[in-house]
């Protein structure tokens, strides 16, 4: 799991105007609320008192109020007000806790976990049909047990539709089956953080119901995916030659071995509300596909290297993606979740917010990073 990303925290209905909501991810605890403005706000969860939970305290106008002893933190992670010392008390600086920038677009709310300046962050994956004339969203979450890079990678990989999808494939009867020519994206237009590729493969015809495009018998699906990042996927899929889908699927990595997954769907046909039920039931039903496959893969989590899986060429922008997350390690972003593990009872860790980059004296320990000369080492130990 990596600092330095954008994390889909929460729906924007989730996130009520009185009540804050605590949400993990990347194995840590944060708070996430809205002001007096209805502007989202994400803190670490844990009080620089005495580790109480500000997710289970109250909102009192633009703070969240601790439980425990009602101190007050807003927005920046400033604390407002410790009621022990009186109504005249003067308020420390270093009672302060890591507050984390927070974007709120596509109807969910996003929380950059991480230290990077504003010029330095990577953007959120950009959905270019949002609010455009033509096109209509539905949005769906959902839980898995497993690890996120597992996922990223199922949805970078081709050949498992003729096996696992029964409206892509042919569960694996076709056979005259065979991966065609993929066209690599390398760098596209959203910048260095990703991978894609475009291929047409033969499909089945879609199941009957309320929202036909027209393919009444197998033919060609042309479809295009990539990630954005570690935790987001693109996937276009052109089902006509008018007919498009365009998901966007962007994953919280609760834990090693937990994710929540946002899968927003843009679609520029069949564009009345009526339909919108039986698309959220449709992709579910592919979803849960995908989710009974990367709930038993073993190891949970992705092997050190390739040697210890054999790849094919199908795997290609798996392994490019692979080597996007070597990219990060080298700069010292993921996270140290043995040592996490190993303190967990007797250290609180923060996930440091830009704030560390110009104040010293923080009170909760910065989370615990591989270093990317360490990542490296560990790499070549393994193989």
């Amino acid at each position: 799991m990596y600092i330095n990303f954008w994390y889909p925290m929460a729906t924007s209905e989730e996130l009520v105007a009185d009540k804050p909501l605590k949400v993990r991810a990347v194995g840590q605890d944060f708070v996430v609320f809205r002001d007096t403005e209805g502007q989202a706000a994400c803190l670490s969860n844990t009080c620089t008192h005495r580790g109480g939970s500000l997710s289970a305290g109250k909102i009192k106008g633009d703070c969240v109020e601790c439980p425990y002893h009602g101190w007050q933190f807003d927005a920046a992670g400033q604390c407002q007000r410790i009621p022990s010392l009186g109504p005249d008390g003067k308020v420390p600086g270093r009672t302060r806790i890591d507050a984390y920038p927070v974007e709120e677009k596509y109807g969910m709310v996003f929380a950059f976990l991480g230290d990077l300046s504003e010029s330095e962050r990577p953007p959120v994956l950009t959905v270019q049909e949002w609010e455009q004339e033509g096109w209509r969203s539905t949005l769906q979450h959902y839980a898995i047990v497993g690890n996120y890079e597992r996922s990223v990678e199922n949805g970078l990989d081709p050949a498992h539709n003729e096996f696992v999808h029964d409206t892509h494939g042919f569960q694996g009867e076709n056979e005259e089956y065979k991966i065609g020519d993929m066209r690599i994206e390398e760098a596209p237009s959203w910048g260095p953080w990703g991978n894609g590729f475009w291929h047409v493969f033969n499909a089945p015809p879609l199941p009957e119901g309320q929202m036909q495009s027209g393919r009444t018998q197998s033919g060609d699906l042309e479809v295009g995916t990539g990630h954005h990042g570690p935790n987001s996927l693109w996937t276009y899929i052109h089902a006509g030659p008018t007919t498009w889908f365009h998901q966007y699927l962007f994953e919280r990595p609760v834990d090693e071995g937990n994710i929540h997954l946002y899968l927003l769907c843009m679609r520029n046909a069949f564009l009345e509300e009526k339909n919108d039920a039986y698309m959220i039931e449709r992709n579910q039903y592919v979803a849960n596909q995908d989710k009974v496959v990367i709930e038993e893969l073993r190891p949970v989590l992705t092997p050190p290297t390739t040697t210890k899986e054999f790849m094919v060429p199908a795997d290609k922008v798996i392994l490019m993606y692979r080597d996007k997350l070597k990219e990060w390690d080298a700069k010292g972003w993921r996270i140290d979740t043995d040592e996490v593990d190993r303190n967990a009872k007797r250290v609180a860790y923060a996930i440091p917010s830009p704030a560390r980059r110009e104040h010293k004296g923080w009170v909760l320990d910065s989370i615990p990073l591989i270093a990317g000369d360490a990542a490296a080492a560990k790499l070549k130990a393994a193989s």
